[in-house]
């Protein structure tokens, strides 16, 4: 038998096999929105105390770039802005029953605290703990803003779309979801990580500069969550070029926060919100869907 030749050009399947290959050993490749480690545990420059064989998640973001993936319950995930430049969108759904999602509102409010950081829960819609921030989590977040549309980015950088070099925060995002048969109707307001913003005495939204390098942010799963996020220019973000740094993300096998973490105690509000969620676990653990590890 002869062996199959490749002519040039993609008007063959051999054709365009080589010109596959060769696109992704080229600069091009080089230029993609998102680098996963797979296996995951062959990750490399953890964070302290995180061995490999843990690690469940590690890939890296850039600009334009999106990701979803369901995490466990008592998974750590960490956000590093790679670069100090980073502004990433984050959307949480409860993994087991989707139509429960992140609600930046009812964060907000039954926290008593727009400005929330290190220490604070990710609520959902129904009142439970999505995800805790640690307290030892350093980059910023702002709750008031949400993701970009395509009609401000596409005014803002003359085009947007999923397809062009400028998409937006909410088109990205749609896209993360697609990937686990959720619509436009289940994306709710999202979060944005590494920025903050003020509210001035008029009324008016003030961006803070981001920053610095290496800051990040840690989120530990308090129940089974899909997990979103897009890496796009702040809505608020006046610089004229679509501008923005990398995100590393590595997540990996740890346990919930158990019956007397601080996390529960730390308000009246919080300890109502894990007796929420506890009670949505026993409901789950009951039809056998609940899962993962509870720290004391």
């Amino acid at each position: 038998m002869d062996t199959p030749t490749s002519d040039s050009g993609t008007g063959t399947v051999l054709g365009a096999r080589d010109h596959a290959r060769a696109q992704a050993a080229s600069a091009a490749a080089a230029a993609m929105t998102t680098q996963p480690t797979i296996p995951a545990s062959t990750a490399t420059d953890l964070p302290p105390g995180v061995e490999a064989s843990s690690v469940v998640w590690d890939e890296t973001l850039a600009l334009g770039g999106y990701a979803s993936r369901v995490i466990r319950r008592g998974t750590h995930l960490q956000l590093t802005d790679v670069d100090g430049d980073t502004n990433v969108n984050l959307v949480l759904h409860h993994a087991a029953r989707p139509i429960e999602r992140l609600n930046v509102a009812d964060t907000v409010k039954l926290q008593w605290n727009a400005y929330l950081g290190a220490g604070a829960l990710l609520l959902s819609d129904m009142g439970r703990v999505l995800c805790s921030i640690l307290p030892d989590s350093t980059g910023a977040l702002d709750l008031l803003c949400g993701a970009s549309t395509r009609r401000a980015v596409a005014e803002r950088y003359g085009g947007s779309g999923n397809h062009s070099p400028t998409p937006s925060g909410r088109d990205r995002l749609l896209l993360g979801l697609a990937k686990h048969g959720l619509t436009r109707r289940d994306l709710p307001p999202s979060a944005n990580l590494f920025r903050s913003v003020r509210v001035d005495a008029d009324g008016g939204l003030a961006l803070t500069p981001s920053g610095p390098p290496g800051a990040h942010l840690t989120l530990r799963a308090e129940l089974d969550v899909l997990v979103t996020v897009a890496v796009t220019p702040h809505p608020l973000d006046e610089r004229p070029a679509y501008t923005g740094g990398e995100v590393r993300l590595t997540g990996w096998s740890g346990a919930a926060a158990g019956p007397d973490h601080p996390a529960r105690t730390a308000s009246p509000e919080a300890q109502r919100a894990f007796e929420n969620t506890d009670d949505v676990l026993l409901t789950l653990s009951s039809s056998g869907a609940a899962s993962g590890a509870v720290a004391p």
